[in-house]
């Protein structure tokens, strides 16, 4: 703490008479309050989404948390050595019943892979005892009907909700749930390779093959001679004629008789040919979901294939629970699917959290304030709230209880929990931010990269990192960049098509050199960073990253050898030394590239190159700018002498969807990250290679349905598509009961092949840099993955607020915090 301040705060205790740390608890009625304490935060744009099952963004889901509570959570219980527990929340218990209700695995039609239903007892049902005194903030109470509607609502299948890819598949995936979902769905159309080997073989099958003519044609609205929309699929033996010119005229006879010598002997084109599959469970009911009730405060969860007790846990720290009557007046059926605007606004909005809103100005400000139908808050014999001598409600950590059914204490003791009695967040650019948190009015705020300098060595600097993999993913489709280059504003992005372009581009990176624009960022050449753990419930130390297989997929990557002859004698010594920066090679890519994409017909040589980036959500920033300007700096340096003309990046803000819009031909490159399930990173491959749960952001550059991939695996070669390699090691997949030295190695393999094909380019690991106000206090400064600093659920008060604004005004009005 800076020694001015020291000097200035005591004269300040001096003339306060009440410290705001004292909570001693009183007599129990309505107290006036006389102290508050409001936590004052900011963001660059408010979320505009939070239905738990159709959000989307992180800002959505920061809403979201403030009027919610799931079964349970992680929490601290002893912070010196990092160690968790599970707490109770919106349950009272989970316990594994799968070998007292097996007839629910029959019932519900659980896959129960190579077993027997007697070799069976443990991993499928899950009985869950709720909570008696949780109520919405209009104090109506939350029972097992409640959770029942809302489960029922997130898979409708006219509705087709976002949040559904977590129970329709997946580990916790909810046995029934996706032929429900998809139970209005006549059929769908399956890669054809998930059937047969060859086109020859699927039509002297029978089978009915279709062209993907939208990919594959560029056909996506085109029409026939009367008018009629050209489908996205259409049958080889189709003549209808469809174009927009002479020139464009096909039918899906011609091109497949044109084209049927490439499609059968593979490159890629065998991926645009699907078959169309009957839906066998189109009516699928409702009552084949095992999810069901037994009275008013127990439900019963039927799992599709079995999961570990920790990870079905894990997977109840998610909520799906929405208020019926508000969900229902907020339906829109005029559009193809139904709709919603749950959610959206405070007035759709229904709390069952810590917190309700009290008001929501869209784009400028939300504010929070306690909800006093939370069930955790501290009440009389009389059912009255209990306020402590500052009219604040009360709260400790032993009213829950852990999984083993002891109070919930940390370090050995019950501690006072939820003192913050408001939150207010702002939108602001980082330049209002700064002024206001020095000035008091802001209780954190992220310095910038530049800024970082400054507060390197403050007490009050908190730097965490997070799971996300900051990375430049992309649209490789010719047509697409052909017509990006036509009508978007792009010059010659087509080079992107070229894979030693790309190559090159992601050798040309001085990561090191990059995250010096970021707000602490890490350079990053990997997928997944150090915060994943393989084996976290039983060993902590199980980070992926560094084991061997992990080590190696990365070295492989970038060419790094160990061993005898090599400059490294282990294998972590290689990896250690890996950068992802190499000019010399970038430039030789970047030649190779230039005569491939010339000898093509696809670039001239010497011509300009400009490429526009879909870059954020919300308005550029000046560490984005800083960071723009590395980029253009890196790639240019990498074309010299190469035979490219000069390479020009721009940079897109207030973009509402730019991981859609890259697929979708808007943008040829996008900057985003993808995060989470840190806890199990075997399934971390979904969002890249399984587009039936995740809107993958390089859709347009491959299909991962029909795409295969052989892996040689305990010596044996394997042959799968690429998604059912990413659903491999979870659920019914072929190695989901695989030991972990398997799983690692499959892992590292998959991570390898799929970053070889550079469509997606990593470049930094997020972290969060921030500033805490001396006006609060995390519970502890030694971080945890499982339970942070103890969150603002453990933060404790220095002032409230009329202490802190004396305290400020004390030192002239701007604090030091240097």
């Amino acid at each position: 703490m800076n020694k001015t301040f020291k000097r200035v705060l005591s004269m300040v205790l001096a003339v306060i008479m009440v410290m705001s740390v004292c909570f001693t608890l009183v007599a129990c009625g309505d107290k006036e309050q006389t102290s508050t304490y409001t936590y004052k935060s900011y963001t660059t744009a408010l979320g505009n989404n939070w239905n738990p099952h159709t959000w989307e963004t992180n800002a959505d889901d920061s809403i979201l948390s403030y009027l919610s509570s799931p079964f349970v959570t992680m929490e601290a219980k002893d912070t010196e050595n990092g160690v968790y527990q599970w707490v109770y929340e919106m349950a009272t218990s989970i316990k594994d019943v799968t070998a007292d209700r097996k007839d629910d695995l029959t019932k519900y039609g659980v896959d129960l892979g190579s077993k027997t239903l007697d070799e069976i007892t443990k991993g499928y049902v899950f009985e869950i005892k709720l909570n008696k005194d949780a109520k919405w903030q209009n104090g109506v109470k939350i029972t097992s009907e409640d959770y029942i509607y809302s489960m029922q609502q997130l898979l409708n299948p006219e509705m087709k909700n976002y949040r559904a890819n977590l129970y329709i598949a997946g580990e916790s995936a909810l046995a029934g749930a996706f032929n429900y979902y998809y139970s209005k769905d006549e059929g769908y159309y399956l890669g054809y390779t998930t059937e047969y080997n060859s086109i020859s073989a699927a039509v002297a099958a029978g089978a009915t093959l279709y062209i993907n003519v939208w990919d594959f044609w560029g056909a996506k609205g085109y029409t026939d001679a009367n008018g009629n929309a050209c489908p996205q699929y259409v049958s080889i033996n189709d003549t209808t004629v469809y174009g927009e010119a002479q020139d464009d005229a096909f039918t899906g006879k011609v091109i497949y008789d044109t084209y049927k010598s490439l499609l059968d002997v593979g490159g890629g084109y065998e991926d645009y040919l699907v078959m169309y599959v009957v839906n066998e469970n189109v009516g699928a009911s409702w009552d084949k979901v095992g999810l069901y009730a037994d009275g008013d405060y127990t439900i019963y969860y039927v799992c599709d294939t079995a999961i570990d007790y920790n990870y079905f846990l894990t997977s109840c720290t998610s909520t799906w629970l929405v208020y019926k009557d508000l969900y229902e007046a907020g339906k829109d059926t005029t559009g193809t699917l139904v709709t919603t605007n749950y959610g959206t606004s405070m007035e759709t909005s229904m709390s069952y959290g810590v917190y309700k809103m009290a008001s929501f100005q869209e784009e400028k400000q939300i504010v929070f304030v306690q909800n006093d139908q939370w069930y955790g808050w501290e009440t009389s014999l009389f059912g009255d709230l209990k306020k402590d001598d500052e009219g604040n409600l009360i709260s400790y950590t032993t009213y829950h209880e852990n999984t083993e059914g002891d109070k919930f204490v940390v370090d050995g003791e019950e501690v006072r929990q939820h003192v913050i009695t408001s939150v207010v967040i702002d939108v602001m650019d980082e330049a209002t931010a700064k002024s206001a948190f020095l000035s008091g009015k802001l209780s954190d705020w992220a310095p910038n990269a530049d800024e970082l300098v400054t507060y390197a060595a403050s007490d009050r600097l908190y730097k965490v990192d997070e799971t996300y993999t900051m990375s430049f993913f992309f649209n490789t489709n010719e047509d697409d960049l052909k017509e990006m280059d036509k009508s978007k504003g792009n010059v010659n992005s087509v080079v992107l098509s070229n894979l030693n372009f790309r190559k090159a581009f992601s050798y040309a990176i001085n990561r090191a050199e990059y995250v010096t624009a970021t707000e602490g960022y890490k350079p990053a050449f990997s997928l997944m960073n150090s915060l994943y753990y393989y084996d976290f419930y039983n060993d902590p130390n199980s980070s992926y990253r560094n084991t061997e297989q992990a080590m190696e997929a990365i070295c492989n990557l970038y060419g790094v050898k160990w061993g005898t002859g090599t400059p490294y004698a282990t294998i972590k010594e290689a990896h250690d030394s890996i950068t992802g920066y190499n000019l010399t090679e970038a430039k030789a890519l970047m030649k190779t590239a230039c005569d491939e994409l010339v000898a093509a017909g696809l670039y001239t040589k010497g011509a300009e190159i400009k490429i526009k980036i879909g870059w954020a959500k919300g308005a550029l920033t000046s560490a984005d700018n800083q960071q723009l300007t590395l980029m253009n700096k890196f790639i240019n340096a990498a074309i010299e002498g190469s035979g490219f003309g000069k390479v020009t990046f721009e940079a897109v803000g207030n973009i509402a969807d730019r991981y859609g819009d890259v697929a979708k031909g808007e943008y040829a490159v996008g900057y985003g990250a993808w995060g989470g399930a840190a806890l199990y990173p075997f399934r971390n491959f979904q969002v890249y290679f399984d587009p039936d749960q995740y809107a993958i952001n390089e859709a347009a550059c491959w299909n991962p349905k029909t795409e295969k991939l052989t892996l040689n695996i305990n010596g044996e070669n394997v042959t799968m598509t690429w998604q059912e390699w990413g659903n491999s090691m979870i659920g019914t997949g072929k190695y989901a009961d695989a030991d972990f030295e398997t799983k690692l190695d499959i892992t590292s393999m998959l991570e390898t092949k799929f970053l070889e094909k550079y469509y997606r380019i990593p470049l930094a690991g997020t972290t969060i840099c921030s500033m805490l106000s001396y006006q609060f206090n995390y519970y502890t400064e030694n971080y945890n993955l499982a339970y942070g600093f103890g969150g603002t659920r453990l933060m404790s008060a220095t002032y409230d607020d009329a202490e802190w604004a004396a305290v400020v005004a004390e030192q002239g009005g701007t604090v030091d915090y240097e």
